[in-house]
């Protein structure tokens, strides 16, 4: 029974399920251990395929580590728009604006809590602001973390939260904040911290961050 099993799923794997199987193995290494844990040879070896099959869909590590960075800024990107889906629109078109965009620090952060493997990963492969909107980085809704923030931002802008003149670039001032943060939370010394002092930091963080931009 073993045995059929097995044929059969390399039988699949032969019909293309191969590049998605490594992808799925490559994000559960990332989730445990962080970019350094996503080795091609060991995502073929729980697939149950030769490191010789993976090469047609990944030519090396940089290769499947790059797929599964992407795909982990695509998760990013759900955790963002969960939490601004979440909240409740008021009566005041201001405040609702300001809700979304502090809903887009509280999904990155929430994320990188819980979620540090992936969320390293994330942004582990060097890139630029060029390809911030790459469809393959994108979530379920078809976005970006970048391309929810700058939603988040203009939002602010069309209700006059935000002028005109001090628009632009406000993406970097924001994420590099919150991004610094979820670093230093998972990585460095505010690791020690409990839950209700890193939810009490994030909200100041926010306040900050709002009063700034």
């Amino acid at each position: 029974m073993t045995q059929h099993r097995e044929a059969l799923r390399r039988e699949t794997y032969r019909h293309g399920d191969l590049r998605q199987a490594l992808l799925a193995a490559g994000l559960e290494l990332a989730r445990g251990g962080g970019p350094d844990a996503v080795v091609l040879r060991e995502a073929t070896r729980r697939v149950g395929v030769s490191p010789n099959a993976a090469y047609r869909h990944f030519a090396d590590r940089l290769t499947l580590l790059t797929s599964v960075s992407n795909t982990a800024l695509g998760l990013v990107a759900d955790s963002i728009s969960a939490e601004v889906d979440a909240v409740k629109p008021s009566s005041d078109p201001v405040v609702d604006a300001k809700s979304r965009l502090r809903a887009v620090g509280r999904g990155y952060l929430r994320f990188a809590r819980e979620e540090p493997g992936l969320f390293r990963t994330a942004f582990s492969v060097p890139d630029d602001l060029s390809n911030s909107a790459s469809p393959s980085k994108a979530g379920s809704s078809g976005l970006t973390p970048f391309q929810v923030l700058t939603m988040a931002l203009d939002g602010l802008e069309s209700v006059g939260a935000l002028p005109a003149d001090r628009r632009p670039g406000t993406e970097l001032l924001a994420w590099s904040a919150v991004h610094g943060l979820g670093m230093l939370v998972i990585d460095g010394p505010l690791r020690g911290l409990t839950d209700e002092m890193i939810d009490g930091t994030t909200v100041r963080l926010l306040d900050m961050v709002e009063r700034g931009i």
